[in-house]
């Protein structure tokens, strides 16, 4: 499970770990756009489905990688729950920009990916409500490395994490 504000490299971290581990690829923002697009709310729906769909992929022993901010207490809950009613060991992994001038352009010079998504302002990142982590779990300053060199590492956590 990553989690993370906007602009840190969740996305870009997680694809890439989802590549190397031949894992199954859980992202919010594709999920909560897809309902905004049919016209449905979302609040807690995207979380529900991506929890839904984790659970359906580790009934089959998948890896699975979540992609999402996960900005409460609640929806990291979540994602072990999901974990401990399906026996699957749950590896949590933080990322963070350490450098704020850094994470501010990253924010500002996005395109989006998913059609139709807006993506958050800075002043929307910045203020954003995000409580701090309450269990054991990687943190990644992507201001302090590239990202193949943060990959290795997320990928040693997890293989070590996971046995």
């Amino acid at each position: 499970m990553f989690g993370g504000l906007p602009g840190t490299g969740k996305t870009t971290v997680a694809r890439e770990l989802t590549q190397r581990l031949a894992a199954t690829y859980l992202r919010i923002d594709t999920i909560e756009q897809t309902l905004r697009s049919a016209g449905l709310a979302v609040g807690v729906t995207g979380y529900a489905v991506a929890n839904a769909l984790a659970a359906e992929n580790l009934k089959l022993r998948r890896t699975v990688i979540a992609d999402c901010v996960n900005p409460v207490l609640a929806s990291r809950a979540g994602w072990r729950q999901t974990a401990l009613q399906n026996s699957a060991h749950i590896v949590e992994i933080e990322m963070v920009c350490s450098d704020m001038a850094l994470h501010r352009r990253r924010v500002e010079g996005r395109d989006p990916d998913i059609s139709g998504h807006e993506l958050p302002s800075w002043d929307d990142v910045a203020r954003r409500h995000y409580e701090s982590w309450d269990q054991e779990h990687l943190v990644l300053d992507s201001a302090d490395g590239a990202v193949d060199r943060l990959v290795e590492l997320a990928e040693a956590y997890v293989r070590r994490e996971i046995g």
